[in-house]
C-alpha cells in the first residue's frame, strides 16, 4: 500500500482530492496542513475534517515564527516585490510548506507527496520544485493533472456526491489563499480584468472610504534590515505582523489589483490584501534611501527584481537565492534606524527617518552658505563627465558640415537652400 502525504488546507480542492486519492489508489493518505498564519476560522476543526474525509492521520503543524524570520524577513531586506505590485504571499509561503511535507514524509516513510495545484498555476511549479531540491527520489502526485474533474463546479458535484463539506459555492467560487502575510483572491468573476472586485470579497483590509477619518501614527525600528519595534515596543516576529497586519487593514492599506505574468506563460488576474507586509516594506525602503550608498542602492534595486523573479517561480532553494542572500545581508548591516509614518485611507506617507548610520549630510545637501561644498568645483565636474557629449557634438557638426559640402558640390546652391528648409 503505497503511503501519500497531501499538502491539505480543507478547501474544495485538497479535501476532493483526498477522497479521490483513496479511490483511484491502493493508498494511505496522510493529511498535512503547514500553519504560515493561515487564521483560527481556517485551522478550527480541520484536522477533524480530514480524517472524516478518510485520512489516515492529520498533522497540523505551526510555523509561523519560521516563516516570519527565515521566509518573510529575508523578503524585506531583499525589498522583491513581483511586477511592482505583488507581495508574494502565497509564493514565499510554498518553500516552507515543501519543506515541511518532505519532513513529514521522511518520518513517517512516506513514499508520494500529492498537492492541489493546477495545471495552470506556479503553485505546481512551487510545490514540486521544492521537494524536487531536498528529496529527489519522492513521488509527485498532481490530481488536477490527472483526473476527469475539469472544473470548480466539476469539483463542487464530486464534494457533494461524497459528502463532502466545503465553503465554497457557484455564487462564490473564489480561490482563496491565507496566511500570515497576505490574503489573495482569484477565480469567479475576478477572471476577467473587466470586472472590479466584490467589497464583499475583502477579509484582511477595510475599504479607504470606510477607514477611520483620524490618520494614525506609527513609528517602526529596524536592525540590521529587519523590523524589531514597533511604536517603541520591541515585539517578537509574529506579535509585530500581527500588530501591523491590524492597523494597516484598519487604515485601508495593502490592496492590489493585479494582471500579472505566471510562470506558465499565461496571464492572470489575482486580488491580494497585504497591509501588515506593505507597510514594511514601505518602511524599509525609506530607511535604505537613508542609510546605503548610491551604487550599493542602485545596484540592490536590480537585485530585488531577481530575487522577486526566483521567489515567484519557485527556485527558492537554489544555489542563486542563497547568494543573493550573502549580498543582500551584507548591505542590510546599516540599515538601522527609525521611521515614522501616517496612515490615512489607503495611503502611507512618511513623517520621519532617523538612523546613526545615516549617510544624509544637513550641510551638504542645505541651499544656504556652508563650508563643505565648493559650487565651483561642479565646473570641471560637469566639464569632465559631460566630455563624451561634447565630442560626439563635434563629431556631429562635422558630419553635417561635410554633408552640405557634398549637396553644393552635387546640386548647388538650390539643393542647399533645399537641405537647410528640411532642417
Amino acid at each position: 500500500m503505497q503511503k501519500i502525504i497531501l499538502a491539505y488546507s480543507g478547501g474544495l480542492d485538497t479535501s476532493v482530492i483526498l477522497r479521490w486519492l483513496l479511490e483511484n489508489r491502493d493508498c494511505e493518505v496522510i493529511a498535512v496542513a503547514v500553519d504560515v498564519g493561515l487564521g483560527e476560522e481556517d485551522l478550527a476543526g480541520l484536522a477533524e475534517k480530514a480524517l472524516k474525509t478518510g485520512a489516515a492521520e492529520c498533522f497540523v503543524i505551526d510555523v509561523r515564527e519560521e516563516f516570519v524570520r527565515d521566509y518573510l524577513y529575508p523578503l524585506i531586506k531583499a525589498g522583491a516585490v513581483y511586477e511592482g505590485q505583488y507581495f508574494l504571499g502565497t509564493a514565499i509561503a510554498r518553500p516552507l510548506i515543501a519543506r515541511k511535507l518532505v519532513e513529514v514524509a521522511q518520518n513517517t516513510q512516506a513514499n508520494a507527496i500529492a498537492h492541489g495545484a493546477t495545471g495552470k498555476g506556479n503553485d505546481q511549479v512551487r510545490f514540486e520544485l521544492g521537494i524536487k531540491a531536498l528529496a529527489p527520489d519522492l513521488e509527485i502526485i498532481a490530481p488536477w493533472r490527472e483526473w476527469d474533474i475539469q472544473s470548480r463546479k466539476d469539483a463542487l458535484d464530486y464534494a457533494k456526491k461524497h459528502g463532502i463539506s466545503v465553503s465554497a459555492t457557484l455564487e462564490k467560487p473564489y480561490s482563496i489563499d491565507r496566511n500570515f502575510w497576505h490574503i489573495s483572491y482569484e477565480g469567479g468573476i475576478l477572471e476577467d480584468p473587466i470586472n472590479a472586485p466584490p467589497l464583499s470579497i475583502f477579509q484582511g483590509t477595510k475599504s479607504p472610504f470606510e477607514a477611520p477619518d483620524e490618520p494614525e501614527e506609527i513609528t517602526i525600528d529596524w536592525e540590521q534590515g529587519i523590523p524589531i519595534a514597533l511604536n517603541g515596543r520591541e515585539m517578537d516576529p509574529v506579535e509585530l505582523l500581527e500588530a501591523l497586519n491590524e492597523i494597516g487593514g484598519k487604515h485601508g492599506i495593502g490592496r492590489v489589483d493585479l494582471v500579472e505574468n505566471r510562470l506558465v506563460g499565461i496571464k492572470s488576474r489575482g486580488i491580494y490584501e497585504t497591509p501588515g507586509g506593505a507597510l514594511l516594506f514601505f518602511a524599509h525602503r525609506e530607511l535604505e534611501h537613508l542609510c546605503l550608498d548610491r551604487e550599493t542602492l542602485h545596484y540592490k534595486e536590480q537585485i530585488s527584481l531577481k530575487y522577486a523573479e526566483l521567489t515567484y517561480n519557485g527556485l527558492w532553494f537554489t544555489p542563486l537565492r542563497k547568494a543573493l542572500d550573502a549580498f543582500i545581508d551584507h548591505t542590510q548591516k546599516p540599515v538601522c534606524g527609525q521611521v515614522k509614518m501616517q496612515l490615512y485611507k489607503g495611503n502611507i506617507i512618511t513623517l520621519s527617518r532617523e538612523s546613526s548610520y545615516s549617510l544624509y549630510h544637513t550641510e551638504l545637501a542645505t541651499f544656504d552658505e556652508d563650508g563643505l561644498f565648493n559650487q565651483g568645483d561642479a565646473t570641471g565636474f560637469i566639464n569632465l563627465f559631460g566630455l563624451p557629449l561634447k565630442v560626439q557634438g563635434w563629431l556631429d557638426k562635422e558630419k553635417n558640415k561635410r554633408k552640405e559640402e557634398v549637396i553644393w558640390e552635387s546640386y548647388g546652391e538650390e539643393g542647399l537652400k533645399t537641405l537647410q528648409a528640411k532642417k
